[in-house]
């Protein structure tokens, strides 16, 4: 089995909706706590036309299994999964990718939980605004000096504060708070990390007052990181400083979609500014694989995460 061709079918889907929906909007399993990221008639950025949410499978398989995406997030959320057994008092948030288009939502999201909550790290899955992430979001754009997401990142930057507001209730360490993102996930990851002394939008409640730094910050296969001219130079909007959280990097050399210059020009960012760094490169493996298997060696890297984890005393 190869990973390339189903890799690039599985991103194609994420520009083209052209499935029908299978529901009006996405719910979580069973068990697991779903919240509004925004109180009514408060969220920064609205659209006032926005399209229904959807769900569709998309095209293609990975490691033999179908993707869920998830288009139209207009009101965004965010799931709380608690771990069943050991709690470590960590916590992450999830930023599956997508594109910025739409949401692979298991593969990069609810799978990820899953795990996580098995090694006793509470998870928050962030349903965040797509497509596009905002107004004033430009694809075309040809220098990142402004939010590259606006909306995304206002949906990063409130979820991590509504975390730690409620980090008592939810058996949480305020100060082991993480993210991980995949892909244009993985790109939040970076904005988020450098983004965090002033809110994207007029805070509103006591959430807004809250710390939106991570504590810790995971990315694999991160998009949007290079310079829209194409030379080798870091997407000018993200700004390493020694406040940014140790970080940890994984990626694919032959990643056909966020390629591995993205993810040199990250770890340099970070190296230049004094961050603690640990990155993974493999000769292969492609894009969108997440946790799922295959006969490729960079998806054993769940086992560096959590070795990585344990190294910067964010679990025992």
């Amino acid at each position: 089995m190869t990973i390339r061709p189903f890799i690039l079918t599985v991103f194609a889907v994420f520009t083209l909706q052209s499935i029908s929906a299978h529901a009006s909007a996405w719910q979580p399993s069973p068990g697991h706590t779903q919240i509004p990221l925004w109180p009514t008639g408060k969220m920064p950025d609205a659209l006032p036309d926005a399209k229904p949410e959807s769900v569709t499978p998309g095209k293609g398989l990975i490691a033999e299994k179908p993707v869920t995406i998830v288009w139209n997030v207009s009101q965004p959320t965010m799931t709380i999964y608690s771990p069943k057994a050991k709690n470590t008092g960590a916590a992450i948030v999830v930023f599956p990718g997508g594109g910025f288009h739409g949401l692979a939502i298991d593969l990069e999201g609810t799978e990820i939980c899953d795990w996580m909550t098995s090694k006793g790290i509470t998870c928050v899955l962030l349903k965040y605004r797509v497509p596009d992430s905002g107004p004033n979001w430009n694809e075309e754009r040809q220098t990142h000096v402004e939010p590259y997401a606006p909306a995304a990142l206002e949906d990063a930057q409130r979820s991590i504060g509504l975390v730690r507001l409620n980090a008592n209730k939810w058996k949480i360490n305020p100060n082991k708070i993480g993210v991980i993102g995949f892909s244009a996930g993985g790109f939040m990851v970076a904005d988020i990390s450098t983004h965090f002394k002033k809110r994207a939008y007029s805070p509103i409640d006591a959430a807004d007052k809250e710390s939106c730094r991570p504590d810790f910050a995971i990315a694999l296969y991160p998009g949007h990181m290079r310079k829209k001219d194409e030379t080798f130079a870091l997407n000018p909007y993200i700004n390493f400083t020694k406040e940014t959280p140790p970080t940890f990097l994984l990626q694919a050399e032959d990643d056909p979609v966020d390629t591995v210059d993205y993810s040199l020009l990250y770890y340099i960012g970070l190296k230049n500014a004094g961050v603690p760094v640990e990155m993974h490169l493999y000769a292969q493996g492609g894009h969108a694989f997440a946790l799922r298997r295959t006969h490729f060696e960079i998806t054993k890297w769940p086992q560096l995460v959590e070795n990585w984890l344990r190294t910067i005393e964010m679990i025992n």
